[in-house]
Order: C-alpha cells, then sequence, then structure tokens
C-alpha cells in the first residue's frame, strides 16, 4: 500500500500564512546568499553542530558559517577537477575506500526541488522562485494546484493497468506530498481502489519487485534489542498514530511477509514463493513463533511508549488470528491500541445471541468445542452440527450474510437464493479482500436474488444494470470508520481505546446515511464526503472518550464537529517567505 506517513489529518499552521520552506532545525542554516558554490562547505562547517540523528544544527550567525566555509576553499591548492578542495577526500577516494556522506538539507535551489514535503513542482511563484535559487531550474509557466491535478489525472487515466496507476502515485507522494493528497482527496472515490484495495493487494504481492524507494520502517529479527533505536531513525518526531504489521494475513492473500507497509515486524515468512523469489526483499526464514516472537513484539511496543509517549495510537493490522486476539489482550490495558480486523463493536452477550458463525468445518457448535481455537469458543451455540454454509443458511434463516473469509466465490448461487426464499430484501455483505477472494461480485448478487439484494463488498465493484435498473453497490471497508477514529482518539487526547468508542464510530457512520442513499439499496454513505464523515465520526468518539472520562486534552471542545474540521490536514500549497 501507499504509505500515508505523515499526519493525514493533522494541521500544524494556518494554510493562509507564510511559512518557510525549512523544518525547525534547519531556519537559519541558509541565508539569503549565493549559495551555489558554498553549500558543500558550509556542510563542512556545521558538522560539529550535527545531533545524533544527522540533522544539521543552525549554526550560530551567518558570518561565521560563512567565513568557516570559505576556508575550505583554497585556489592555491590542488583540486580535483578544479573548484572547490576536495574536503572530504570522496573525489580521491577509490571505490573501496569509505567516505562520509555529507548531505546539507537545504530548501533552496535544486535540493527544493527534490524535497516531496516542501516542492510545489511549477506552481512556485515568480516570487519564491527568485527567493529560493530557482530562476532558471523551472520553465516560466506557474499553474495553480488545481490545474496540476487536472494534468495528473488525464497521466493516469491513460494507464490501463491498475498497479501503473498505484506506482505512478508512488512516485508522486515521493516528488509532491502536498499534490499527492490533493488529488486523492479531489477524487477520493476514483483513486482509492488505485491505493487501497483492489489494487494494493496486486502491489504488496509484487512489492519486491517494484520496490524504489523505503516509505516505511522494517524492523525484523536482526534488530532485537535496538527498536527504540531503529524509532528514533525515523526523522518524523511528532509521530501520533502507527500503523503495525507482522505481514502473516494481509487481506485475503495470506502470509506476504516484509512486502507491506508502513511498519512491519519482519519475524521471516511461511510462504515458499517468496522464499524463492530472489526479489523478495525481508528476511529469508521460516517466521519465528513463541517466545522469539513475544519478545520482539513486547520489545516494540515498549520501545513506542518510550519514544513517542503515552498517548500515541497503535493500530494492529493484517495479524494473523491467533496472535491479533493475544496482541489485543496483552496491550489493550497498557497502551492506546486497536484491531480493526477483530474489535468488536456490540454488547457482547447480545451480540452472541444474534451472531452463528460458519468455519472451513462447518456451523460453531457446543460439540465442537473441545477442538475450537479459544476466540471461537464464546460464539458456539448449542445446535446440532451442520458441515455446510447452505445448510446453515437453510437452518438458521439469517437476515444477514457476512462474508469474512478470504475465500472467493463463497457465497455460491445456491446459497444467496436460499437466501432470498426468506428475505424480501436479503442483505448481503462479501467483506473480504481483494477482489479475486470476495464471496460473491455485485452482479452475482443482484441477478441471483433478481434484484432485491441489498449488497456491499470489502471492495469496490462497479454499478450493475439488471432489467432496466441501475444498482449501486456500497463499499464496507474500514476506511469509512478508522480515520475518524483515529481522529477522536487523538483530538481528546485519548488514553485507552474502549470498546464503546468504536460503537459511538460506527453510530457516527450510520447517521449519515440518507433516506435517498436507503431508497437506492446503499446502507453506506458516499465515499466523496469521506471527509465530513470522518469529522464526525471523531467528534462523536471524542463525546465517548470525554463522556467515560478518558480524555487528557481539557477543556472539552464546545463544538466537536468545528473542532475535528479544523484539526484537519490541508494539501493546499503554502506560501513561502
Amino acid at each position: 500500500m501507499i504509505s500515508l506517513s505523515r499526519t493525514c489529518f493533522l494541521n500544524k499552521a494556518s494554510i493562509a500564512g507564510l511559512s518557510s520552506p525549512f523544518s525547525d532545525r534547519q531556519r537559519g542554516i541558509v541565508p539569503k546568499a549565493p549559495c551555489s558554490l558554498k553549500i558543500k562547505a558550509a556542510a563542512a562547517a556545521a558538522a560539529s553542530n550535527r545531533d545524533r540523528n544527522g540533522t544539521v544544527l543552525a549554526v550560530e550567525t551567518v558570518t561565521k558559517e560563512m567565513a568557516e566555509a570559505e576556508s575550505l576553499i583554497d585556489d592555491s591548492q590542488p583540486t580535483v577537477a578544479g573548484g572547490i578542495r576536495d574536503a572530504y577526500g570522496e573525489d580521491a577516494a577509490t571505490e573501496d575506500q569509505p567516505v562520509t556522506p555529507w548531505s546539507l538539507s537545504v530548501a533552496c535551489g535544486y535540493s527544493l526541488l527534490r524535497d516531496p514535503r516542501h516542492n510545489k513542482g511549477l506552481a512556485f511563484t515568480d516570487k519564491e522562485r527568485d527567493a529560493h535559487y530557482l530562476l532558471g531550474l523551472l520553465p516560466p509557466s506557474v499553474p495553480s494546484q488545481e490545474l496540476q491535478v487536472k494534468k495528473l489525472m488525464n497521466i493516469i487515466r491513460q494507464y490501463q493497468v491498475p498497479l501503473q496507476k498505484y506506482m505512478y502515485m508512488m512516485d508522486l507522494q515521493e516528488r509532491n506530498e502536498r499534490l499527492f493528497y490533493k488529488l486523492l482527496i479531489d477524487h477520493v472515490e476514483e483513486m482509492l481502489p488505485i491505493v487501497y484495495t483492489p489494487t494494493v493487494g496486486e502491489a504488496c504481492q509484487k512489492y519486491g519487485s517494484i520496490f524504489s524507494r523505503p516509505q516505511g520502517l522494517y524492523i525484523s529479527l536482526k534488530e532485537k534489542g535496538r527498536i527504540l533505536e531503529v524509532l528514533r531513525n525515523w526523522p518524523e518526531k511528532n509521530i501520533q498514530v502507527i500503523v503495525v504489521t507482522d505481514g502473516q494475513r494481509i487481506l485475503g492473500l495470506g502470509d506476504l511477509g516484509c512486502q507491506c507497509l508502513p511498519i512491519t515486524i519482519d519475524v521471516g515468512t511461511n510462504n515458499e514463493k517468496l522464499l524463492d523469489d530472489e526479489f523478495y526483499i525481508g528476511l529469508r526464514q521460516r517466521r519465528a513463533t513463541g517466545q522469539e516472537y513475544d519478545e520482539l513484539l513486547h520489545e516494540f511496543m515498549t520501545a513506542v511508549k518510550q519514544n513517542y509517549g503515552e498517548r500515541v495510537l497503535v493500530q494492529f493490522e493484517d495479524f494473523a488470528n491467533h496472535n491479533a486476539f493475544d496482541l489485543l489482550a496483552k496491550y489493550g490495558t497498557t497502551h492506546l491500541v486497536f484491531n480493526d480486523d477483530i474489535q468488536t463493536q456490540m454488547p457482547l452477550d447480545e451480540a452472541r445471541k444474534n451472531i452463528w458463525l460458519v468455519d472451513s468445518k462447518g456451523l460453531i457448535v457446543e460439540s465442537r468445542k473441545e477442538s475450537l481455537q479459544h476466540f471461537k469458543k464464546p460464539w458456539a451455540h448449542d445446535h446440532e452440527p451442520v458441515e455446510t454454509l447452505l445448510e446453515a443458511v437453510n437452518d438458521i434463516k439469517p437476515t444477514v450474510l457476512i462474508g469474512t473469509s478470504g475465500v472467493g466465490r463463497t457465497f455460491t448461487q445456491e446459497v444467496v437464493e436460499a437466501m432470498a426464499s426468506f428475505n424480501e430484501k436479503p442483505l448481503i455483505l462479501a467483506l473480504s479482500n481483494p477482489t479475486s477472494q470476495s464471496e460473491c461480485t455485485a452482479e452475482q448478487a443482484y441477478t441471483w436474488t433478481n434484484g432485491r439484494a441489498i449488497y456491499a463488498s470489502g471492495s469496490p465493484f462497479p454499478p450493475v444494470e439488471y432489467e432496466g435498473q441501475t444498482y449501486v453497490p456500497g463499499q464496507s471497508n474500514n476506511a469509512y470508520i478508522f480515520p475518524g477514529l483515529g481522529l477522536g482518539l487523538i483530538m481528546s487526547g485519548t488514553i485507552r481505546v474502549h470498546d464503546d468508542m468504536l460503537l459511538a464510530a460506527s453510530e457516527a457512520l450510520a447517521a449519515q446515511v440518507t433516506q435517498e442513499n436507503l431508497d437506492n439499496g446503499q446502507i453506506y454513505p458516499p465515499f466523496t464526503n469521506i471527509r465530513k464523515i470522518s469529522a464526525h465520526i471523531a467528534a462523536n468518539v471524542a463525546a465517548k472518550a470525554y463522556e467515560l472520562g478518558l480524555a487528557t486534552r481539557l477543556p472539552r471542545p464546545k463544538d466537536l464537529v468545528a473542532y475535528a474540521e479544523s484539526c484537519m490536514y490541508s494539501p493546499s500549497y503554502r506560501n513561502y517567505r
């Protein structure tokens, strides 16, 4: 998946104000003076001011910096190919000799065009081009950001293969971060299937082959005992949300090892295809289990809290069930964590009465309890054994059929027709991802129920024409809920995730569904309104946190929806001094 590595909904400063294209530590390094030949020299002058992470701290004065830089330029001494003396020995070193990888991160000139966080492409104004040494480095045209988005969409639409669109978007994120998010926000319905399921599934499968630049953190067994050091290598220090996976159960594709983002805990892989793939980028060994696995995860969770504080939110993503339940139980009382794959949103007693589960061996019933995994046992019903899904549907006569098996085409024609035989409007939710693993397609659901089904899937399906009527299937995935959930937890300063907060998020989403949506057979609001939806979800989650006494940001804002909207990230370009 494309790593949304920046804070996507938090805005640190007013969009209308002027800003400097320097980080807080970079401001003051470069004066308004010719920098073309003195940047490398200034790096040496600032070398003594580097912090442990290699970031150059501002030197005391411009005069002192430039005076020290000038000392490195001596025309009387021989140089390599003329110009500035080879102070670092880089040019004179042989290929087998080590050199110091000096790099002064200065937001001016050519380096500014290579800084994805501050780069605007052609959208730099004439004033900005003059102030930041960009004259001659760009053509004279100064398009608006909106025109840039239009041009890029024209390019993206020319690609016929979704994975090519994904790779183009990944490249855009690497060169112009704000333009990436602007395009994604303005065309979210069209682009979500590219940066998310189903295309992201193929991207994860082929990630070793398409890998060009790292976009996240990779923590493997090799780093055991040094995870805190690894976290400190990440350039962003104000981290508020972490998504972490061990890659064992990605979408419905199974064990993909190290080929997923943004933080991957690499404990090996049992996927033989990956182990034999010459382009595989992860550890080439079988998955660690037991104590070795537990110790690595515990070190990670401890380091996260030590480095980022009590209120950093950790989302456990795509862990295999046996680990997912254990991790949530172990850290749910000590850390701010949740797992969207397994965490329940309803009162358990009520849920267990009304939900019947079917696994690969049939209906989960009391007589199977001895052989069931521990997290399935509470869901066992007092019922005769039933081996197939079709038999279970005919016996239980459910109103809703939910597929999360990761096994494609499980909802056969016979199963769907059975649902339609005792439900006027059977609700069919084929939630497994990607599209190839969906339990049935939208077209199948509408056709087999004569257009009576209410259908939603995990991966998007196009509208279906059936007997002169157009049916628009819904997309039921976590992109609706969890950005808003995360924002609500952060803006309230919540210290623990309570199940009632997930229920509050679900209720807020349901409240955004209009009667028109329902009349059209849609159980979710249009995704084009996702930012408005997320603001309402965040407000509801924050309200629940304050109600439960788990919020630490006081006093409580009077208008939580407005406050949520004010906290959201804006991709609009900033004006540079």
